[in-house]
């Protein structure tokens, strides 16, 4: 397999291990901006860290960022952070399953976001490997019934804080892979650990000075909560740091495609942690959202 799908595969595994991490982190009294600023105030420490012991290891120097980088890369930092609030907002509604499965949604938006910004457009073959995975992944959501017609499935403020939270992580990985690409270096680690350290400073900066502001006594409670959020930190960082360098290799497209492989890893995990047991809808998923990663690492 090429070298951006082993990156992306274990960009996925990361991310599973941090949304475990979160799911126990969630008994903390934190704000939905809080939570977010969790995951950033324990990762850049780290990235800036990496980021001058990778150049001291490779005996290269630090590369000149110009006016586009951070046109890139801040939009893409502030789109990450909305999005993640939303994330969190679903987590406190009754529907919240509704609203993360138009979340989901997010792989054929970036395709859309990718060929408008980036001019970076996807083959037909391709195209269709990615919409069998949206299929799978859908069969993999828990959408639990709602009284009502398909109207009130669709039409409620879950289903509009998913779609809209997918639109917001699809401009951000467009634009963190257009940020890499601005990097003036042929190094991908280095390009994605520069973008990295770039972007997650920008957003531990902001999100606490606006927690600072608006919500005074968050930025203590994440602080108090470090016994666990160092964790969630450190995996956010290697996660965050597999997806950077994918982004740098391949169409950001392919990369949140193949990506989607993280569901089956959710699903192991309760399978192989929690002893539960798949139902038959979730096999079937299984077997769209694999036939989809393998149909893509095929045509790509």
């Amino acid at each position: 397999m090429e070298t951006w799908v082993w990156f992306t595969f274990c960009a996925a595994a990361f991310q599973t291990v941090r949304f475990m991490l979160q799911k126990q982190l969630s008994a903390v009294a934190l704000s939905a901006a809080g939570a977010t600023f969790a995951r950033f105030v324990y990762s850049a420490p780290l990235v800036l860290l990496l980021v001058p012991l990778y150049l001291w290891a490779t005996a290269q120097a630090l590369p000149g960022l110009g006016a586009g980088f951070w046109a890139y890369a801040l939009t893409g930092g502030l789109a990450q952070i909305l999005a993640t609030v939303l994330v969190v907002m679903l987590f406190k509604r009754r529907n919240f399953a509704v609203g993360i499965t138009f979340k989901k949604t997010e792989v054929v938006q970036t395709a859309l976001v990718g060929l408008v910004v980036l001019g970076e457009g996807v083959s037909l073959g391709a195209l269709g490997a990615i919409v069998l995975g949206l299929f799978g992944v859908l069969m993999l959501s828990d959408m639990p019934e709602i009284d009502g017609n398909w109207r009130r499935r669709v039409m409620n403020p879950s289903a509009g804080l998913g779609l809209l939270s997918g639109v917001l992580f699809a401009v951000s990985g467009v634009t963190y892979r257009g940020a890499t690409l601005e990097v003036a270096s042929d190094d991908p680690g280095l390009r994605a650990l520069v973008t990295l350290g770039a972007v997650a400073t920008a957003q531990m900066l902001a999100m606490g000075l606006w927690l600072f502001w608006r919500e005074p006594g968050q930025v203590g409670r994440v602080l108090a909560a470090h016994k666990m959020a160092k964790w969630i930190g450190l995996s956010s960082m290697a996660g965050s740091l597999c997806w950077f360098v994918a982004f740098t290799l391949q169409n950001a497209a392919y990369v949140h495609a193949v990506g989607q492989v993280e569901l089956v890893f959710s699903l192991m995990v309760s399978v192989l942690v929690f002893g539960e047991r798949p139902t038959g809808k979730e096999m079937a998923g299984i077997i769209l959202v694999t036939g989809s990663v393998l149909g893509l690492i095929l045509l790509v």
